[in-house]
């Protein structure tokens, strides 16, 4: 497992962010921060954050959830809702150019230590708010939860078998992505700062990282007014787009053309699939999928799948066998993307973005301590 040593100033060197955020969508957009060079100060209640609990695994009491979302952080316990705490805490925002937050809507209103109260004085911060479904409107300001989300936004609605019953997606997505957008609103914000030396609320919220989630089947809907249904494995626009088995483990086939099309039914003897009209183009193949899927199946049964899924991703058709997560994270290529962080006992997935001059740092396991902002370098 790849063990990477402290590297040269990441592209954030000298952002300052403090992390007052708990949970999953807030410590992931500060983790990822972090790993690019700024320097993140979290600050939890004296318990500590909830997903402490969230185990098995657990290692010194500390479930592996929480160890997930908090590397390249350092961390100090406040009580936010008393004198002190808030004290503190506007020393340190006095000080950041970023702060992370994802208390319910009203709840830093109520200590003093929010976004209108602090905004004049400190004009110059950015605020990134983490929210269930933003501050206003019909259901602004009520909690949101991952799973929840994928209900309400329509995307357990399009996931599962066609004949099935709708299913969750089987990670966090929408937490994640939501992380996802408050990183890239940070950065926009940082980046017009830079312009009128102004900070600005960056608003994610779940709901709308969930309605975003939703391509191509709001493209369909706002197209033709069907209301997409559940496919299972299989795409919903093109074919084969989907899991086929094989005489050994199944293979995801993502055939995106007609080209990689014609280059498979070649590579398994079955030419003549790509000539029938059926078949010819995508939009006849998406059409005539229950047709399809068959014959593909009987072309594979006498196949090893994993030696098909490189022999075809060889002659330039996705494919790629179906592994489990164990498999995925000691895949050769795995080690070589650098997709995997050891530092001491932690162990964590890497930065999936790569810089060539000022690339991703991992300097901090999670649980390290540190009460003040470091020096500016050069000071």
């Amino acid at each position: 497992m790849h063990n990477p040593a402290a590297v040269g100033a990441g592209a954030l060197q000298g952002v300052k962010v403090l992390d007052l955020s708990r949970i999953l969508g807030g410590p992931f957009c500060g983790q990822i921060l972090g790993d690019h060079g700024a320097d993140v100060l979290k600050v939890e209640p004296p318990q500590g954050d909830d997903t402490r609990t969230w185990g098995p695994p657990f290692r010194d009491g500390v479930a592996s959830y929480y160890f997930g979302l908090n590397r390249n952080k350092r961390l100090q316990y406040l009580d936010l809702s008393v004198p002190e705490g808030q004290q503190r805490v506007r020393e340190l925002m006095a000080q950041a150019d970023v702060v992370v937050e994802n208390f319910k809507v009203g709840t830093m209103e109520k200590w003093g230590i929010g976004y209108e109260q602090m905004r004049e004085e400190l004009p110059h911060l950015i605020w990134c708010r983490v929210t269930g479904f933003g501050a206003d409107g019909p259901l602004g300001g009520l909690p949101g939860y991952d799973a929840a989300i994928q209900a309400m936004a329509g995307i357990m609605s399009i996931n599962g078998e066609a004949d099935g019953d709708p299913l969750r997606v089987g990670l966090p997505v929408v937490d994640m992505v939501t992380g996802l957008n408050a990183t890239i609103g940070v950065l926009l914000a940082l980046h017009e700062r830079g312009r009128s030396g102004q900070g600005q609320l960056v608003d994610a919220s779940l709901y709308d990282s969930g309605l975003s989630l939703l391509h191509p089947h709001a493209a369909n809907w706002f197209m033709g007014r069907k209301v997409p249904q559940r496919s299972g494995n299989a795409h919903p626009n093109i074919y084969p787009y989907d899991v086929i088995s094989t005489g050994g483990a199944p293979i995801f086939l993502a055939v995106g053309n007609d080209r990689q099309f014609r280059l498979l039914c070649n590579h398994i003897g079955q030419a003549g699939l790509a000539q029938d009209e059926r078949f010819a183009t995508a939009g006849q193949r998406s059409v005539h999928r229950d047709e399809l899927k068959p014959l593909l199946q009987q072309a594979f049964a006498p196949l090893d799948g994993v030696k098909l899924a490189d022999e075809l991703m060889a002659i330039g058709v996705p494919a790629a066998p179906v592994l489990d997560v164990a498999q995925a994270l000691e895949h050769p290529h795995t080690v070589h993307r650098e997709m995997v962080v050891t530092m001491g006992q932690y162990q964590g997935l890497g930065a999936p973005v790569k810089l060539s001059r000022t690339p991703a740092s991992y300097r901090f396991a999670p649980l390290s301590e540190g009460q003040e902002f470091l020096p500016d370098a050069g000071t």
